[in-house]
């Protein structure tokens, strides 16, 4: 495994609920838009509440409530099916994201 993809994991590992589905929105619309699949700072995103914390291991109330605070401060909304990031610096920053390490290079496996 490359280094900054340890990293990666290590610091989902010690993120908070929060900056955890703050950094899975942040990876999603990055592979998203590298495969032509985002429209401007949007993206589809057809999944439940209730699937995105099977996701991200949240019960659904706490799912909810990280989707209202990150509204409420103006990171994203999330209508339908479609996620729109409203201020993707600030997103990146809560997430602690570093995009280096979705390098589209394929590694050997």
């Amino acid at each position: 495994m490359r280094s900054s993809t340890v990293s990666e994991i290590v610091s989902i590992g010690r993120q908070s609920a929060r900056e955890h589905a703050a950094n899975l929105f942040c990876e999603l619309f990055l592979r998203l838009q590298a495969v032509g699949l985002t429209e401007g700072s949007s993206f589809k995103l057809p999944l439940t509440q209730a699937e995105l914390g099977d996701i991200l291991g949240l019960s659904t109330v706490h799912v909810n409530r990280i989707l209202q605070e990150l509204r409420a401060e103006g990171l994203i909304t999330w209508r339908g099916e479609t996620v729109v990031i409203e201020d993707w610096p600030r997103l990146q920053e809560m997430a602690e994201f570093d995009p280096t390490f979705l390098c589209p290079e394929r590694e050997p496996r």
